[in-house]
């Protein structure tokens, strides 16, 4: 079976983005979603890749899903559908879907692990992330309380896929 795990930061009201941005600074944050994805496949929206200071992240396979037919990404592997990325994920190694918010609810389903950085504060924003936590258990969570750059506390959660599904 495929390993899809999605990698995300959300606010406390499931805040994500905004103007195709983040929501805030998190230097742990960064870490840890390096030490995560480095030397693995990352999988991503057009306006995603877009918004990467430094372009195709380095020491990682970078896929890109656009609507565009025949539009490629310099140093990216561009497909066409969720179904076209998922072909190209590694039957043994982990691929990270890193965004955007289009591209987490339709990976969602495919996911059986997800790793998520809670930021315990509610932010304006114009893109979310909305899941149903019911099927997903916690299987490891490190909880920051002393960040001296951030007026605020957040949590490294990582989650599992239930194995009892609802029907």
């Amino acid at each position: 079976m495929k390993q899809i795990s999605i990698i995300v930061a959300i606010a406390q009201n499931h805040a994500i983005g905004k103007d195709n941005d983040l929501l805030w600074h998190i230097s742990k944050d960064f870490q840890w979603f390096k030490d995560k994805t480095r030397g693995h496949q990352v999988i991503m929206g057009e306006r995603t890749l877009h918004s990467l200071p430094n372009g195709p992240l380095p020491k990682r396979n970078n896929i890109v899903i656009t609507d565009k037919k025949g539009k490629t990404f310099e140093g990216c592997t561009t497909v066409y559908s969720i179904e076209e990325a998922i072909e190209h994920c590694s039957e043994t190694e982990e691929s990270f879907i890193i965004g955007g918010g289009s591209i987490y609810k339709q990976f969602l389903a495919y996911a059986n692990k997800f790793y998520l950085t809670l930021v315990h504060k509610d932010f304006e924003a114009d893109t979310f992330f909305e899941v149903d936590f019911s099927e997903w258990k916690i299987i490891e969570r490190i909880d920051v309380n002393d960040d001296p750059q951030n007026d605020f506390t957040y949590s490294f959660i990582v989650y599992e896929r239930n194995s009892l599904q609802k029907t």
